[in-house]
């Protein structure tokens, strides 16, 4: 399965900016997108693990529960 790097402003618009077999190269890019955009940047830069297309975006448009951490 291939790695898709994606771009996303708001509201959640997804702009796909290269596809990669190698999570190295993929994870190179968006590093280097994200230097680029900078900190205080309201574009994010997303890499993500999916069969194709239309997984990617559908996993990236599905917003994310939030996470419980159990500190008890």
């Amino acid at each position: 399965m291939p790695y898709f790097v994606y771009q996303i402003t708001e509201p959640r618009q997804l702009e796909l900016l290269q596809q990669f077999d190698s999570y190295k190269q993929a994870r190179e890019l968006a590093r280097g997108k994200r230097a680029e955009l900078g900190v205080n940047s309201a574009i994010q830069v997303r890499m993500i693990f999916a069969r194709n297309n239309a997984e990617a975006e559908k996993l990236l448009s599905t917003p994310r529960e939030e996470r419980y951490i159990d500190e008890g």
